[in-house]
């Protein structure tokens, strides 16, 4: 043992026991082959992937999926963020007339999707000037960094959050799921806070964890699920009060009909003003900066 190495085995502050990684390459270093260390159930249970990816082992993975993506972020000095939800399907404003055109031999239900699918075009747009404000914006308090933009990661609208916030020179957050069909993480993204689940509830967690305000741009059932789950657990108190911004009123009132739930009594009447509708970037965030109190 070297002096440096005695001095830093008498160190209070020094571990008494070597760390995992230490240990897993104790294992690789010893030139063993025998019928026992052949067999499965002798690799470490952190480095056996079957093992951990047995049935009983779901808890511990729920908690690997929570606790992975909190460190990163705590790490990366994200205090708090703007979450920006919407369909993975409407165009880009460049992309609106090819997909009209590619619709024009098709069916005439299919050519009128690739219309209202063109219309919402201007909904990219919208979501991208909103990113650029927050990335802009650059605000910090507490030593670290508020309104991070934060995506699912894939394409559209989500592009479009990552895309506004990468040319405001502001790192985003993309929390990507694995899906049985191709999915991958834009390209806006930034790459250390690029994230990927395998749960859908621990991704819907994570999104809320350091929201400080959520941004919905038309979408379908995955937007409708974040929106309504958002909203239910601010309606009954589970979650503090949040600027919830929802762009696209013509869409949203011709899918939802809010007032005749509450005409129904099924939701109060109150419960509306949940929402703040917005059809600009600069509408939405003048809502953020009033419930905040911050400089326009």
């Amino acid at each position: 043992m070297s002096k440096d190495d005695e001095k830093k085995s008498r160190d209070l502050k020094d571990h008494k026991f070597y760390h995992a990684d230490s240990e897993a390459g104790f294992a690789d270093s010893i030139p063993q082959s025998t019928p026992q260390t052949r067999h499965p159930a002798y690799k470490l249970a952190f480095r056996d992937t079957d093992f951990l990816l047995r049935e009983e082992l779901r808890p511990v993975r729920f908690q690997l999926e929570l606790l992975k993506p909190e460190m990163l972020l705590e790490e990366a000095g994200v205090g708090s963020t703007l979450v920006m939800y919407g369909s993975a399907r409407i165009p880009s404003p460049e992309e609106a007339e090819a997909k009209i055109e590619a619709a024009k031999d098709s069916s005439e239900f299919e050519q009128t999707v690739a219309q209202r699918l063109a219309e919402k075009a201007k909904y990219y747009q919208v979501a991208h000037d909103l990113a650029k404000i927050s990335g802009e914006k650059a605000i910090i308090e507490d030593g670290k960094r508020q309104f991070v933009v934060c995506s699912g990661g894939g394409p559209s609208i989500m592009e479009a959050a990552n895309r506004g916030a990468s040319e405001a020179g502001a790192e985003s957050i993309g929390l990507n799921i694995i899906l049985p069909h191709e999915q991958a993480p834009n390209t806006y993204v930034t790459p250390y806070l690029s994230l990927n689940f395998h749960y859908f509830a621990l991704r819907k967690m994570h999104f809320l964890m350091r929201a400080r305000a959520v941004a919905v741009f038309p979408g379908g059932f995955g937007t409708f699920d974040e929106f309504f789950e958002l909203l239910t657990l601010v309606q009954t108190g589970k979650m503090k009060p949040i600027p919830i911004l929802l762009f696209g009123k013509d869409f949203w009132t011709r899918v939802v009909n809010f007032e005749a739930i509450a005409e129904e009594g099924t939701i109060s009447k109150k419960d509306l003003d949940l929402i703040t509708w917005c059809e600009t970037a600069d509408e939405g965030w003048d809502a953020i900066a009033s419930f905040y109190d911050l400089e326009r």
